[in-house]
């Protein structure tokens, strides 16, 4: 699957498109893409593991809890958690574990991830999705 995610133009916010091969994918390529609006993942020395485990009523509930959930923990820990391996996901549930490290600076603050636009789509062989950062 070439590119994780990419930058989509939005008025106000901060907006990306995710592609995924299957949810687990979607799931941690929109991870990725909120890591890379808080800092550079690339320069984080992962020191620092969680395990998540989140139900939601339907898979854009999840994805939104999913980024929410890392969001807080970034904000908690002071860090940027930016390496994703997830061990179970179905479309109300999902099971990951979530590695990254202390930053120096943000590259911005985000302050919510949004169900604007949420809606995940099957295409071609995958799923697809935007996420509408609040900033």
């Amino acid at each position: 699957m070439g590119k994780r995610f990419e930058e989509i133009e939005h008025t106000a916010d901060v907006a990306i498109r995710v592609r995924g091969r299957d949810l687990a994918e979607l799931f941690v390529n929109a991870a990725y893409g909120l890591a890379c609006q808080l800092s550079d993942p690339d320069a984080l020395d992962l020191t620092i593991e969680q395990e998540i485990e989140l139900e939601a009523y339907d898979a854009e509930t999840l994805l939104v809890s999913w980024l929410g959930e890392l969001l807080y923990l970034s904000e908690r820990d002071e860090c940027v958690l930016a390496d994703f391996d997830v061990l179970e996901i179905a479309s109300t549930r999902l099971r990951a574990v979530a590695r990254g490290g202390p930053v120096q600076g943000h590259r911005r603050h985000v302050k919510a991830v949004t169900f604007s636009e949420m809606e995940i789509v099957r295409v071609g062989g995958g799923y697809e999705t935007t996420v509408v950062f609040d900033v």
